[in-house]
């Protein structure tokens, strides 16, 4: 499902998330107090705005608080300003918050003021960061090429009791281009799985896509015919 993100602070990580959301096909406001960096992001977000995040009104002339997902990316020699802005991110009830933490430390007081999420760089990839937690059910990313990866997904709600041909996850010659490598279905885990395969409550699946393809799941399922419970073997 598309959503509209805001990423504030675009060093090499701040930076490498926005782009990946975007190129994944998300609304990215990308923000940062340096020029150059602004410049730098230009046509790698869909807006690039040179402004000081830890303005609360700053933050709301940008309609900060009406996107459904807020990343504070700011360095480690930022750590005052980046707890500074994710306290007034969680006062403007942004929905779900991001934040990059330097040390143990400053990940405990991002959470103690109310960062749903809390990633350690040093640990956790950008690209990683950018689909993980928030995005189309993905529970774990690891990218191949450049917006090419493999998934871990939940798939929706809506695909269930549907075959992967029907639900458009039929391999590369498919007409979305998703190939579904392998399912895990409680214990059980088989690979390369038949295209008349349902897709059953509980299962997770192993995909090979674009971020762009990976971005579109929601909305495939959303054009799916409902199947009633009582179809859902």
């Amino acid at each position: 499902m598309k959503k509209q993100v805001c990423v504030i602070g675009l060093g090499r990580f701040g930076s490498m998330v926005a782009q990946e959301l975007y190129q994944s096909g998300h609304d990215v406001l990308a923000i940062d107090i340096d020029e150059t960096k602004i410049q730098d992001q230009l046509g790698q977000a869909t807006y690039s705005v040179r402004a000081d995040a830890t303005s609360e009104s700053v933050l709301k002339e940008l309609d900060v608080p009406e996107y459904d997902v807020a990343i504070v990316a700011l360095g480690s020699d930022n750590i005052q300003s980046s707890i500074l802005v994710a306290v007034l991110l969680e006062s403007m009830n942004v929905p779900y918050i991001i934040a990059r933490a330097a040390n143990e430390l400053h990940g405990a007081t991002l959470e103690r003021v109310g960062v749903d999420r809390v990633v350690y760089p040093e640990a956790e990839s950008a690209r990683r960061t950018a689909h993980v937690g928030f995005d189309t059910g993905v529970i774990d990313y690891m990218p191949i090429v450049p917006n090419y990866g493999i998934s871990k997904i939940r798939p929706p709600e809506e695909m269930l009791g549907h075959t992967l041909e029907e639900a458009g996850l039929a391999g590369a010659g498919d007409r979305h281009g998703i190939s579904v490598l392998a399912i895990r279905r409680g214990r059980t885990s088989f690979l390369h799985p038949a295209k008349d395969e349902e897709i059953k409550a509980g299962d997770v699946l192993i995909v090979a896509a674009t971020n762009e393809q990976l971005g579109k799941m929601a909305d495939m399922a959303r054009e799916l015919a409902p199947v009633s419970a009582a179809q859902r073997h």
